[in-house]
């Protein structure tokens, strides 16, 4: 494995799901991974996972970065967004990835400053951050390397060696 930190960032959806490979200041990778809705909910998990252990195979991360569940007005697509979590989180633990969950507030106020800020405003200052390899289409893209972004900001000042995590 490599010495330094490499995290895969998940902005979880049910969907669609933001990722983002990140190693300090550098985006090895983003995309914008969607379901397709004609799946039946289980298969849609399903390749949700083959997706991510592809993901996993192919860049070798050591850590996850995740958003923790966000509980909208809508129950049933918080049911699926909770069950699409379950399944990053169970593959990530199995592949022995550190794990770092951040709220929508904590991946805010590192990439903008201020908690409440809208998506647009993410974007913007992600893009300000960091060089992307391509123009996300999707906010859950740019709310991918953010929450990548957060990692590395938070572990750099809470542990002394965040690379050997």
């Amino acid at each position: 494995m490599q010495n330094k930190t490499r995290v895969i960032a998940i902005d979880p959806g049910y969907e669609r799901l933001g990722i983002a490979i990140l190693e300090s200041d550098l985006v090895l990778h983003s995309s914008c991974f969607q379901t397709k809705k004609s799946l039946p909910h289980h298969a849609r998990l399903a390749a949700v996972h083959k997706e991510l252990a592809r993901l996993i195979s192919e860049f070798q991360p050591n850590a996850l970065a995740t958003e923790t569940l966000f509980f909208s007005k809508n129950q049933k697509t918080a049911m699926a967004v909770a069950e699409t979590r379950g399944v990053i989180l169970a593959l990530a633990s199995t592949q022995g990835l550190n794990i770092y969950e951040y709220s929508p507030a904590q991946v805010k106020i590192a990439v903008t400053g201020h908690g409440a800020s809208d998506k647009k405003q993410v974007a913007v200052l992600v893009s300000k951050l960091i060089v992307l390899p391509h123009v996300p289409k999707y906010d859950d893209e740019y709310d991918a390397v953010a929450i990548g972004l957060t990692c590395f900001a938070h572990e750099k000042f809470s542990k002394k060696d965040f690379s050997t995590a």
